[in-house]
């Protein structure tokens, strides 16, 4: 699977200003790669009506039935419920009613947020016949702006674990390799999206689950910061540390999505009642002024050379767009497992108790054996210091602006590979969960093999706007996010 190359790019787009019908199949003789635009480039076609909602999604459709089987990226596919939004929204669209940049816009769920009369699995046997009675208050939202669902999206059962392989649908396969893993939890959504099957997806991010998949399939994946989007209506991992964000094809499109999802959430404990920016406003803002801090350790101990040479050549591209880089140091990070294994296992312990076989079986050893030997102090003691952190980390952004890591030590491993438990897996994804920080990941390389490697931008606490500013100008410079990759 291939982009569209670049001039073809922009006579679509430009097609959009200067007709009001559908003169692009006229123009080529034949439909174009809808799926292989962009969100923001397709939704300026439907806001010219030069595609409709209906085309958009028959031609997600066409692809998900093209490559699905050889990606496992969908659990369920919605089809005829997409379809019947598709028209709605061409219908309100003739009525002179128009929701904004995601009207009529085809994207997919991770399959642990609800939607209310379609399962929700959690990619577990647990759940693999519960449908719930409402949506998740993203998906409230994103019906609000207009979004049409393609269905949910595979993950590494109940979002515990960083591989997508352990599904009882079966392991998610990298659209770059697809004998390597796609990165976890949220792999279905980074796969589907990195492959054209959808225009954009949501993922959760607890320890870099948004991020990992994100960078392994050559996506753009942002975590904002902790209490920005609800978490209510999702199947939690960690309520301390989950966050919900979108994975998307360029930092343009996850300004859009995000737009679409943050806000305060009066029934969410977690949600916090900040304003929210005008996303999009800020890409396009200057980056000249911009401090960057690089913190070397640990984030750059053991990388692989390719992730490493990547990572530097994007830091020297970004020196030349900043007022400065400089070596940094965060403050230490507090212990996430007691946190993490004592909330699992709360939200766990009834169905362990009742259905133990239904989970898979790494999972459920993984539930249990963590939380065994954490008793009440540890976990409190735990969470004081992780909130604790959440106030230190303010500190560092009086000398810098934003922080810039690789996201990940490594590319893809095959799945063989996946097989050896790295504790280091989540090891520069994880302090910004514990911290709670706004972070993107966004392409910035491939390795000699073509697999995608990922930088991390993170901003002070609700500061997505800064992130998106220089992950944007980043972006624009670089030719990455314009790879797609190819499916037999």
């Amino acid at each position: 699977m291939e982009s569209l190359p670049h001039s073809r790019r922009s006579f679509l787009v430009a097609a959009t200003a200067a007709t009001g019908g559908f003169a692009l199949k006229r123009a080529f003789g034949e439909p174009p790669d809808l799926a292989a635009l962009s969100l923001k480039q397709a939704s300026e076609l439907l806001r010219g009506k030069a595609t409709s909602p209906v085309e958009l999604t028959q031609a997600c459709l066409k692809r998900i039935e093209m490559s699905n089987a050889a990606l496992n990226a969908f659990i369920t596919i919605t089809g005829e419920q997409a379809l019947e939004r598709a028209r709605q929204m061409e219908t309100e669209q003739s009525q002179g009613k128009w929701r904004g940049p995601l009207h009529g816009i085809p994207i997919a769920l991770k399959d642990n947020i609800d939607t209310a009369g379609v399962r929700t699995t959690a990619a577990s046997g647990v759940f693999k016949d519960r449908v719930p009675p409402e949506d998740a208050e993203v998906v409230r939202r994103l019906k609000e702006a207009g979004a049409v669902f393609l269905g949910k999206l595979n993950l590494h059962e109940f979002a515990y674990g960083g591989t997508s392989t352990i599904s009882y649908f079966g392991p998610v396969h990298n659209p770059w390799a697809p004998d390597h893993i796609s990165g976890g939890s949220s792999g279905g959504s980074a796969a589907a999206t990195a492959a054209d099957l959808c225009f954009g997806s949501l993922g959760t991010d607890t320890a870099g689950s948004v991020r990992i998949p994100s960078s392994y399939c050559g996506a753009v994946g942002f975590k904002p910061t902790y209490g920005r989007v609800s978490m209510r209506g999702i199947i939690p991992l960690c309520w301390s540390l989950d966050h919900c964000g979108p994975i998307c094809r360029t930092v343009e499109d996850t300004a859009l999505m995000l737009g679409a999802i943050a806000g305060y959430d009066r029934f969410d404990p977690a949600s916090v009642d900040v304003p929210v920016s005008d996303y999009t406003r800020s890409l396009n803002l200057e980056t000249s002024s911009l401090r960057l801090g690089v913190p070397r350790t640990p984030f750059f101990d053991d990388l692989d050379s390719e992730v490493a040479n990547a990572v530097e050549a994007a830091i020297g591209e970004l020196r030349t767009m900043t007022r400065s880089v400089t070596d940094t140091k965060l403050p230490p990070f507090p212990p996430m497992m007691p946190v993490m294994a004592a909330e699992a296992y709360a939200y766990h312990e009834k169905w362990l108790a009742a259905s133990p076989d239904l989970y898979q079986p790494l999972t459920r050893n993984r539930i249990r054996e963590s939380a065994a030997n954490i008793t009440g102090p540890d976990y409190a003691e735990a969470l004081r210091q992780i909130n604790l952190a959440r106030r230190d980390i303010v500190k560092c952004f009086s000398t810098v602006d934003l922080i810039v890591t690789p996201t990940m030590r490594r590319t893809a491993e095959t799945f063989p590979e996946s097989k050896n438990f790295d504790p280091q897996g989540i090891r520069n994804t994880s302090p910004f969960d514990l911290f709670g920080l706004p972070t993107i990941s966004v392409p910035c390389g491939f390795s000699g093999s073509g697999l995608p490697i990922g930088l991390q931008i993170s901003g002070a606490p609700w500061a997505e706007s800064t992130v998106l500013t220089l992950a944007h100008a980043y972006e624009q410079r670089t030719p990455w996010h314009s790879r797609h990759p190819r499916l037999a």
